[in-house]
């Protein structure tokens, strides 16, 4: 979901800025309601696993431009259940960030856009799973049309804020390209769910991480 560099420029770019910085401030505000369940060691230990986790989800997981971004395998929904949500925004921002400091230098000009349309779909992912998963649910428990409907939320969301950078900067000329782009990111619908399942399964096979501060309280119990 990298936006091509000259999609959005000039002045328009400093709309990025303001919803960069917006979303900045809730996951600030979700990363410290988050400390007084886990704690400030085990908030800091997620957020460098998923930076660490974005890094390489951009970085080496497969990946290809199609029209007006490039198609990434983000697993952002897989972040949330298996991390929470403070920890999966941290690292969905410093993980994007690293990777244009030390790979991509040419997307930081499109970084507060990229930011932006990472971490807005993960605050709908949380309103969904908050007003869909029973508060008696550990996550590890969710069905697949739950799996199904957090991570098909969470790329329709991203599909989304892409189509809104490209009509922003370059008006609807650029139908056809957002189209195909969306298209192609049906792939991920697809198979984002199954990992997601996957490494539910592989953790309600290790309750013991309950205990290890490497997982959200979450994923094993249910909710305060």
């Amino acid at each position: 979901m990298h936006i091509n560099p000259g999609i959005v420029d000039g002045a328009k770019l400093l709309l990025s800025y303001a919803t960069a910085a917006g979303v900045s401030f809730w996951a600030v505000k979700s990363t410290l309601a988050e400390i007084g369940v886990g704690g400030v060691a085990s908030l800091a230990l997620r957020g460098l696993i998923a930076t660490v986790a974005v890094f390489v989800f951009f970085q080496v997981f497969p990946h290809f431009q199609v029209g007006v971004s490039e198609v990434h395998f983000i697993l952002g929904s897989t972040l949330f259940l298996i991390l929470g949500a403070g920890p999966a925004a941290f690292g969905l921002a410093f993980g994007l960030l690293l990777q244009g400091i030390f790979v991509a230098p040419f997307d930081l000009p499109q970084y507060a856009m990229n930011v932006t349309t990472l971490l807005v779909p993960l605050y709908g992912l949380r309103y969904i799973a908050d007003r869909f998963i029973a508060p008696n649910t550990a996550y590890v428990d969710i069905t697949y049309k739950q799996t199904l409907m957090l991570s098909t939320a969470y790329q329709a969301g991203i599909v989304s804020w892409v189509a809104f950078w490209v009509f922003y900067g370059q008006g609807f000329a650029a139908t056809g390209a957002v189209a195909q782009f969306g298209v192609a990111y049906m792939m991920v619908v697809l198979i984002e769910p199954l990992v997601d399942l996957a490494v539910l399964a592989a953790a309600k096979s290790g309750r013991d991480l309950s205990r290890s501060g490497l997982v959200s309280p979450r994923l094993y119990r249910q909710a305060a």
